[in-house]
């Protein structure tokens, strides 16, 4: 792709062979794209670039200097969505909007503007520059402050910087959208801002190549890290109120070869913690869980990818069991949600609070239930199934892919086979699925590819209806509105306590369990949440299988 733009610029005689040479070892060493490197060379100007890579797209070039826009063409698209995205409505054509892009990735607006609008959309290329001008021409704003109004400025907040609006706005957008994290990406001559909105990226701007170094600076300044270190990952916190809610934000930065990238989790602590009932176990997964959590000892592993909701289900579990008369300690890092009645002790490493130091300590202040907020180590790891088996319950997260896999997991820390077995009772491995929007999920007959897929027989499935996305105003076009867990639980016996103990293979342990039906699988759970009308097919085969 990159050779063909530069054999477009030679071939139009913009530039020799050696030019081309020299922009793409410069290219290469630099980390650029071939435009950046075409730019930063000054071996073609601004508008020559633009027309070769429209051809190479096959989009059509736009000069928006000479271009006269009727007003009622500018009012076709909203002005929060022009300035924020970054386009400019040309003309009607055939009963198609043409809007004006400078980046051939922003076609993908068109999509979503004609969602807005209910009018077809194309795009044509035009220079940043020319279209820069045509945003300060159409809608009254330039340079920072355009870029602040992009991410909602209000009127109230003129009185800051330009650089504070921004990101004090993309933080409140962020809410305003549930997104669960911010990811600011500098590279390409752009500073790319995408969030995580029901576990899935999106972009939402994307801003100029010389915001990324005042940007990230205000981010540091708020998560107390410091401004000068680029070359070294940083952790931080931030802790804002907006809009009356209590928002801590969890920041990391990593040095990327386009400069430094971070990404900031959200957690809205004035949030209502969910319940058990909420969280999507069934009837039978329901009763089975509350056993698990009312056993005087042993261990209870959560299992699953970070962002999977392990932490929301643990606390869930807590609130059932929190009551005047039993002793409830967590080691956390860090603490996400203060409950009344529980004690919370957050981890710090900076001063050796470690996991397993709290551990120790806490266990002399004779707890009836601990919470372990994640096994990293041995130490930790020991600790923990030491104080199951001296009469405490507790509570803790692993990363593993499946419920069987915590067993191994622990061995591969380093904690002896006939621990294991002793101590843990129960594992539950969860995935995070998309809930279809009640406002306009639409009911269709499955296939039979489809019905296998979920593991089900089709005779099972016959004259069963699906639901599947469609989109409205209420779900923004998605389909989807929200998230439920599917889960998957083992219940320790004494056949598996054996296996465990003698260290058979995990391959072995998951069939064993499997006949037995000590094993309910995640693909099982995903099946009754599709029957249900709660989520698709696609969702539940996204996050357990690769392939129909």
């Amino acid at each position: 792709m990159i050779r063909e733009l530069g054999d477009i610029l030679v071939s139009g005689g913009a530039i020799t062979d050696s030019q081309l040479r020299e922009a793409m070892a410069f290219q290469r060493t630099g980390g650029f794209d071939l435009v950046e490197a075409l730019r930063k060379l000054n071996l073609a100007d601004e508008e020559t670039i633009a027309r070769a890579v429209a051809k190479q797209q096959g989009m059509p070039y736009v000069d928006l200097a000479k271009a006269k826009i009727r007003p009622a063409i500018i009012e076709r698209v909203p002005p929060e969505f022009a300035t924020e995205q970054g386009l400019v409505p040309l003309m009607e054509k055939g009963g198609r909007l043409i809007v004006a892009i400078d980046d051939p990735f922003k076609r993908i607006l068109a999509d979503q503007l004609q969602f807005m609008i209910g009018c077809d959309v194309a795009c044509a290329l035009a220079t940043p520059s020319a279209l820069a001008n045509a945003l300060a021409r159409y809608y009254g704003v330039t340079g920072e402050d355009d870029v602040a109004a992009r991410m909602g400025a209000q009127a109230g907040d003129r009185d800051d910087a330009p650089i504070i609006r921004l990101v004090t706005n993309m933080f409140q957008q962020a809410i305003e959208v549930r997104a669960s994290d911010i990811h600011v990406e500098p590279g390409h001559g752009r500073v790319r801002i995408r969030y995580r909105v029901d576990g899935i990226l999106r972009d939402v701007a994307e801003h100029p190549e010389h915001l990324a170094a005042p940007l990230m600076s205000r981010l540091k300044i708020m998560a107390k890290m410091d401004i000068a270190e680029k070359r070294k990952p940083q952790d931080g916190r931030i802790g804002m109120r907006i809009k009356g809610r209590d928002i801590d934000v969890r920041a990391s930065i990593l040095p990327s070869n386009h400069g430094e990238t971070m990404v900031m989790r959200l957690l809205d602590r004035s949030a209502s913690l969910m319940s058990l009932r909420d969280l999507g176990f069934g009837p039978e997964e329901y009763e089975w869980f509350q056993r698990i959590i009312k056993r005087p000892t042993g261990v209870c592993l959560v299992t699953g990818p970070t962002g999977s909701g392990k932490t929301t289900t643990l606390y869930a579990a807590l609130q059932e069991l929190n009551r005047p008369d039993i002793k409830i300690i967590t080691a956390e890092d860090p603490v996400e949600y203060h409950i009344t009645g529980i004690n919370q002790v957050q981890v710090n490493n900076k001063v050796g609070l470690t996991f397993a130091r709290i551990l120790k300590a806490m266990l002399r202040c004779a707890p009836n239930i601990i919470l372990v907020g994640e096994i990293r180590d041995l130490e930790t790891a020991e600790i923990a199934i030491q104080a199951a088996l001296t009469g405490h319950l507790v509570f803790s997260t692993l990363h593993t892919n499946d419920a069987p896999s915590a067993l191994t997991r622990l061995v591969d820390l380093g904690v002896k086979p006939f621990l294991v077995s002793a101590a843990v009772q129960a594992i539950v491995a969860q995935r995070l699925v998309r809930r279809l929007c009640p406002e306009c999920r639409e009911e269709y007959e499955p296939g039979e590819a489809e019905v296998r897929s979920l593991g089900l027989d089709p005779s099972v499935a016959s004259g069963r209806s699906f639901y599947r996305a469609r989109g409205c105003r209420v779900c923004e076009g998605n389909g989807y509105r929200g998230r439920v867990a599917l889960y998957e639980h083992l219940e320790m016996d004494n056949t598996l306590r054996d296996m465990t103990f003698r260290g058979e293979s995990l391959e072995s342990i998951r069939a064993t369990a499997t006949s037995m039906g000590s094993l309910r699988l995640l693909i099982d759970d995903g099946a009754r949440k599709v029957i249900e009308g709660t989520t698709t097919v696609i969702e539940v085969l996204r996050v357990t299988r690769a392939t129909v």
